[in-house]
Formats: C-alpha cells, sequence, structure tokens
C-alpha cells in the first residue's frame, strides 16, 4: 500500500482505485457541457454593473446587428417565466432574485442573455448590449451605512444560567472573530445545456441535487416535473453552489423552448460569483468562563452573517459547537444583516467552517491564559452527553484522535511559551485544534440488479461531485453480493433514475450505502433460499445462516460453496431486482415523496435520539520570517473517526483536500469587495488565492478505526466535509505560538503580522 492508499484498518474497506479514474484522466468522462447536441446555439451572459438601482434602458440595438445573433432574452420577452419563493436548501431556487429587471438587487444580477450560432458572436453581441442605470448608493458589508439585521430564528440552543456561571468564572476570556467572504471556483464552471423534445426538457447541468432542479425548473416553467430530465453524471466541483436552482437554468430552457433548438451557456469565471451561491461572511463574539483547573463553566457565543437584501440565508453553527465540549452553561445567538449583495449558499462545511474557528481560537486563547496544554483542556472538557439536549452519543472518539495525531506530530516536543521556538530566521510555531462535522443522513432509494453472469447493476439519483461516490458505492454492493467489484456497474446523475439525497451534508455515502444494503440482502435472500432449498447442489439443506457471499459465490461454514451463476440457474430467472428504500429515522414517512417533490430531506447530527458526529483533531507547524513576516505551512497531521470508512483511499484523499482547503481559509482566500460600490473586486483565478503545491509541503492523514452500529445500516459517519473544519483554527493557534501575536481574523496576511 501507499500514503494515498493506506492499508486498511478494523471496520475499512479495501483502497480500490476509484471506478471513474481511468475516465476522467483519458478525457472520456463525460460532464454536462461536453453533452452533443445538433444545431446547437451558444448563450452568453449580460450582467448587472452596479450594486443597486433600476435598469432604466437596456440598448441591444448594436447587439443585434451583430452576425450570428439570434436572440436576446431580457425581462420584456421572458416574463412568462414564473417566480418562486427562496428556498434556503438543497433543490429549490438559490435566490429571490430571479428576474432580469428593471429592479437591481446585486452586481453581476443577470440581465439579459443573447443567443447567436457561434460562442464567438454570443460574447461579442453580449458586449454590445449598454444599460442604462438609475443608481443608489448600496451596502456591501457589516459596517455599511443602509443595511439592515434581524434574528436568524426564534430560538438558539441554550442551557443554564451562562451570564451567571461566567461572572462566576475563576478565569474568562472573551473575543471577537471574523470569517472573510469566500466563493466556490470549482475547475468546471457552471454550465447549462438545455433540449426540447416535443414537450419533454433535457437538461445537461452539473447538480448536487438533479431532482430538487427537476422540479424547480418544472414550476418556473409551469410544466409537469415528470417531463423534466436532468442529467449530470460526472460534476467537476461543486460543494454547495450546484445543489440548487440559479436564475440561469429556466433562462436557458426557457430560450430552447422559444427558439425551437438546443442552447449551451457556460458563464465565465466572474459571473460565477454573483450568479450562484458562496460562503457568507461571519463575526463572532465568544466569551468562556473555566475553573483554575479548565473545568469550562460557560460558553457563550454571537454570531452575525451576512446575507442579501431580500434573502434571510443562514448556517447558525452554533447547533453544532454548543455539542462539541461539556461547557457547564450555553447561551447563543445568531443575526444576518441584510446587504446589497447576492444571496450566499451552502459551501463545503457551511456552518462549521466559521463557527468553529472562532470556538477552536476561543478554547486556544482560554489554554494560554490558564497556562495548560490546549490538547489537555479539551481531554478535560471531553463529552459523552450533550450540554444542551443531555443526549449521549452514538459514539465519540475525538480523544483517541488527538492522542493518535499528536503523537505522529511530536506534540510532546512543544515549548509552550509563545515565540520560544525557533530555526534560524523562521520562528516556528505549533498549534491544534477540533475537526467536527454532524452525520447527516437523507431519505434514498436504490435499485440492484444482478445477473446470472455475476453483473451487478446498481441505479440510484445520488451525485459524484469528485468524492468518489461511484466506487464506495460499488463497493457496497460487491461486498453484499460477493462479487468482484469488477462485476459492478454504478449508475448516479440522473432524475429518470430512483431518487438519491442532495450531495451535501456529507450524506451520500451513509445514505446510499444503507439502501444499497437494503436491496442487496434483498437479493441475497432470494438466493441463499434457492442454494438452500434445492434438491441437490453443494449447499442443499443448509441453513440459510451459515451461508455468506464472497468471490462470487455462495460459502457454507464448512466450506461447500456454489457459484452465484448457478445459484440464479436454479432460480430460472434472467435477473433478479430490487428496489429499496431507506428512510432514516426521524425523517418523515412521507420523506421519500417529498425527494421526489425536490426537497432535500436529511436529519441526523445532533437531530436524533443521540449525537452522532464525525470528529477529528488537527495539528499543523507554521514557520513565520523573523523579519519579513512571510508564512509557511511546513507540515500538517491530522486524525480523524468517521465510523466506517469505506474506501481508505478515497476517504484519504478526502480528508488531505479538506485539509489544504483549511489552510487555503487561513491564509489565502478572501472575496475582496469595494465597500462604496459592492462589488466583487478579485472575481478571477489570478487574484482570488488558493493553496498550490508550494504551500503544502507535508499532509499527514490518520483514519482512526471507529464502529458505531447506530448512525446507519451502514455504519458510516461521513468525511467530505469533516477536516476542512478545524485547519484554520489551527493555524491561528500556530501563528500565535510562533509571535505572540493573536490574529482573529482570516485571513491572516502579511501585513496583519507586520503591525
Amino acid at each position: 500500500m501507499s500514503t494515498a492508499a493506506p492499508e486498511p484498518k478494523a471496520n475499512m474497506g479495501r483502497p480500490e482505485p476509484r471506478l471513474d479514474a481511468r475516465l476522467k484522466v483519458t478525457g472520456e468522462a463525460r460532464y454536462p457541457s461536453d453533452m452533443p447536441a445538433g444545431n446547437l446555439a451558444h448563450a452568453v451572459l449580460v450582467t448587472s454593473g452596479i450594486a443597486r438601482g433600476r435598469l432604466t434602458d437596456l440598448d441591444t440595438a448594436a447587439a443585434r446587428a451583430v452576425p450570428g445573433v439570434v436572440e436576446i432574452f431580457t425581462a420584456e420577452n421572458t416574463k412568462a417565466l414564473k417566480h418562486l419563493d427562496y428556498v434556503p436548501g438543497g433543490g429549490g431556487p438559490s435566490t429571490s432574485v430571479q428576474e432580469l429587471g428593471p429592479e437591481i438587487a446585486h452586481d453581476g444580477q443577470i440581465i439579459a442573455m443573447v443567443v447567436a450560432e457561434t460562442l464567438e458572436a454570443a460574447r461579442e453581441a453580449a458586449h454590445a448590449v449598454t444599460p442604462a442605470y438609475a443608481r443608489e448608493n448600496p451596502s456591501a458589508t457589516f459596517e455599511s451605512n443602509g443595511v439592515t439585521e434581524e434574528p436568524a430564528g426564534k430560538e438558539f440552543p441554550k442551557a443554564g444560567d451562562a451570564e451567571a456561571a461566567f461572572a462566576a468564572a475563576d478565569v474568562t476570556i472573551e473575543a471577537a472573530y471574523g470569517t472573510s467572504t469566500q466563493h466556490h471556483n470549482a475547475i468546471e464552471l457552471f454550465t447549462t445545456t438545455c433540449l426540447w423534445d416535443g414537450d419533454r426538457l433535457t437538461i445537461h447541468e452539473p447538480s448536487q441535487f438533479v431532482y430538487g432542479l427537476k422540479n424547480a425548473v418544472a414550476k418556473r416553467l409551469d410544466m409537469d416535473p415528470a417531463k423534466v430530465r436532468v442529467v449530470s453524471p460526472f460534476v467537476g466541483g461543486a460543494f454547495g453552489a450546484k445543489a440548487q436552482m440559479t436564475p440561469r437554468t429556466a433562462l436557458v430552457a426557457f430560450a430552447a423552448k422559444t427558439l425551437g433548438r438546443p442552447v449551451k451557456l457556460v458563464a465565465t469565471r466572474d459571473q460565477g460569483f454573483t450568479i450562484a451561491t458562496y460562503r457568507a461572511e461571519t463575526r463572532h463574539r465568544i466569551r468562556l468562563g473555566a475553573r483554575r483547573d479548565g473545568k469550562i463553566v460557560a460558553y457563550t457565543h454571537e454570531g452575525r452573517e451576512v446575507t442579501s437584501r431580500p434573502d434571510a440565508y443562514k448556517v447558525a453553527g452554533v447547533a453544532d459547537t454548543v455539542r462539541l465540549y461539556d461547557f457547564g452553561t450555553v447561551a447563543t445567538k445568531v443575526s444576518v444583516v441584510h446587504a446589497d449583495r447576492n444571496t450566499p449558499g451552502f459551501m463545503r462545511s457551511p456552518p462549521v467552517v466559521p463557527y468553529v474557528y472562532a470556538l477552536e481560537s476561543a478554547m486556544d486563547e482560554l489554554a494560554h491564559k490558564l497556562g495548560m496544554d490546549p490538547v489537555e483542556l479539551r481531554r478535560i472538557n471531553d463529552v459523552t452527553k450533550d450540554t444542551v439536549s443531555g443526549k449521549p452519543w452514538s459514539s465519540r472518539a475525538l480523544m483517541k484522535c488527538y492522542d493518535e495525531a499528536a503523537a505522529a506530530f511530536g506534540w510532546s516536543k512543544r515549548s509552550p511559551a509563545p515565540g520560544s521556538m525557533r530555526d534560524g530566521d523562521w520562528l516556528i510555531g505549533w498549534g491544534c485544534a477540533t475537526a467536527c462535522y454532524p452525520t447527516h443522513l437523507g431519505a434514498t432509494a436504490a435499485r440492484v440488479r444482478l445477473l446470472p453472469s455475476g453483473e451487478v447493476r446498481v441505479q440510484v439519483a445520488a451525485h459524484d461531485i469528485g468524492t468518489g461516490a461511484y466506487t464506495v458505492i460499488g463497493q457496497q454492493a460487491a461486498e453484499r453480493l460477493g462479487v468482484p467489484l469488477a462485476a459492478v456497474r454504478v449508475e448516479l446523475g440522473d432524475s429518470d433514475l430512483p431518487p438519491g439525497p442532495v450531495a451535501g451534508g456529507s450524506n451520500t455515502t451513509a445514505s446510499v450505502c444503507s439502501a444499497v444494503i437494503m436491496a442487496c440482502d434483498a437479493i441475497r435472500e432470494k438466493l441463499v433460499r434457492a442454494a438452500s432449498t434445492a434438491n441437490d447442489g453443494p449447499l442443499a439443506g443448509r441453513a440459510p445462516g451459515e451461508l455468506s457471499f464472497t468471490d462470487g459465490r455462495a460459502v457454507a461454514s464448512d466450506g461447500a460453496a456454489e457459484s452465484v451463476t448457478d445459484v440464479m440457474k436454479r432460480l430460472g430467472t434472467a435477473a433478479l431486482e430490487e428496489y429499496a428504500e431507506y428512510l432514516p429515522p426521524g425523517v418523515p414517512r412521507d420523506g421519500l415523496r417529498q425527494v421526489y417533490g425536490g426537497k432535500a430531506v436529511l436529519t441526523g447530527g445532533p437531530h436524533g435520539d443521540k449525537i452522532m458526529y464525525a470528529l477529528g483533531a488537527e495539528f499543523v507547524e507554521v514557520r513565520i520570517h523573523a523579519r519579513t513576516r512571510e508564512v509557511r505551512v511546513p507540515r500538517a497531521v491530522g486524525a480523524f473517526a468517521g465510523g466506517r470508512i469505506m474506501n481508505p483511499r478515497t476517504a484519504h484523499s478526502q480528508l488531505m483536500g479538506g485539509m489544504i482547503w483549511g489552510i487555503g481559509s487561513a491564509l489565502h482566500e478572501a472575496t475582496e469587495i469595494d465597500p462604496r460600490e459592492a462589488r466583487y473586486i478579485n472575481d478571477n483565478i489570478a487574484e482570488y488565492l488558493i493553496p498550490v503545491n508550494a504551500d503544502v509541503p507535508s499532509i499527514e492523514v490518520i483514519m482512526v478505526p471507529e464502529e458505531d452500529a447506530e448512525v446507519n445500516p451502514a455504519g458510516v459517519k461521513g468525511l467530505g466535509e469533516l477536516a476542512n473544519v478545524g485547519t484554520a483554527a489551527a493555524i491561528a493557534n500556530a501563528v500565535h505560538h510562533a509571535t505572540g501575536k493573536r490574529i482573529r481574523d482570516l485571513p491572516i496576511r502579511i501585513e496583519d503580522l507586520l503591525a
């Protein structure tokens, strides 16, 4: 085995290569914008140049004179599109700003779409469209004039009298933290191709929820959802921004219907900053009170989040942070601040990334004030029951993660005094933080078919957004039916398949594999019955309970065996096919009906009878040049416990990538906004900074064995969003250890350390 494909430990599957790997590296994988269409027309968007005001005129004469222009769609000729109410979750519209004017609600709002015979003609014409505006002064961010603020809900987690406990605490800290706006910059741009066949519409679009997109577009077009098909077999990066219907999709479908020919739109990189969602910037005020022995007695957390003027999107991550330790008493609240921005949305680990950053930074500050090792502070406050609800955890391996990561990192060699570790001109800092993510589960259906040849086909309208879903779902079917992985064909990303969950909340593996287990077990039962009740054959008369399946055979406990192919012949059937529906505890009985209708139905985390979270511990080393204050992260170690690990190779990739993203959050990533014009400044890959290979010399991932039979039939807790949760706090804590300077607003830049 190798670092990228670690040797499996207890309760881990094989590190099989991805089923789709060869397709992707050879260019054979068809992404939505690769799908061919005859007589294709090309679309280019025209977007607003102001952030607030009104469109007073839209001169399209010069644009229409460009050779090859077919039509220009504006607010005037798209009135047939129905307005939908904003839905803050997977499936529905991403924003209530859906019309092409005349009201302008944010910079980069779509105000027209040019369709032409060629992309070049459409682009030229789009630049020739001349808008005129009645501009109003916009509000850009927290401190701007004109913003409004409101509570992000009616109730927030609380326990006991936190104010009194804080006032009586031996040691207290109070601090404010901030995280920046961040934008999705996936390799695959936001793209849509629509084709009509009579009254039936096919949409090729990268989607994290094909059933949600199918139903939302049908509502916008006022048509029967049964006549809409969404196809998205591969997604070239998503993590939230492709979970909802953006205003572009129905516009492209409307254009294709109006023109009677397929239309394809590939939005530009800068347009992706404003026509889709992003991570909202946040502010936090945290207070921690503790006894001198380190036992925390009070935790208060006030969060504020920027959203758009019309929509009250929020993540309110205090619902997760209050579960992390035994706080004694808790008081929390969250507000949303309405500004003239496009509506935010989900972005990898949306609630916990900003809120855990603030809490884990505060934990480090408390440890420093107590003169206590930060790991020991977390050990003293480890928890088995939720402070707020009193519910027990289904399993919790946080301190095991800390112990394994600390040993691998060499934490015991840390000199605790800030500024006390140095290598020539480089100040050395070591920091740690907790990673956590709730175990979400979604209502899911799956169809599994076994052929006499031993071939297996698995069908579910789930999604592979680059995480390895094809592979782990295939492994689950292969393991359950005892066939080689090469014999399994997995079909995903098509709304004609049985409904799967939204690819968000790290729920896909747990949810889909649980449904696949149910379908495979129904097939196994038929095979066992056929083999054991036969009049002859090697397994005749055996008790069904002593038969298992491996290597394409049904095997008895004494080694007697019969091939699945021969058992199928006994049944005299051309195929065995089973359809199964998985409804997690806490999901309404009509949960699958809701998924069919386009609603993302998830449960789990803190919402069940027991608290269910994947957990981890992350340690980083930073080196800061004593004179230039250049910051480097030469190494990071993370240990993670996520229940059953289906595939250590794909899990390693997810965890490593999450930690790299966390490095970006801490030191690089921020969408800059002009405070006067409320316009994004660095809306391109050249100026939107992300980590590159030189920024990441060494990432060590440790997968800690964990068994949890209570989370779901697959025993999976989810890993996709776990590892990028604690990294930024670990880096900020390491920066303080290196310099003695506490930087509380992300990202940390050289200028913050020069002062």
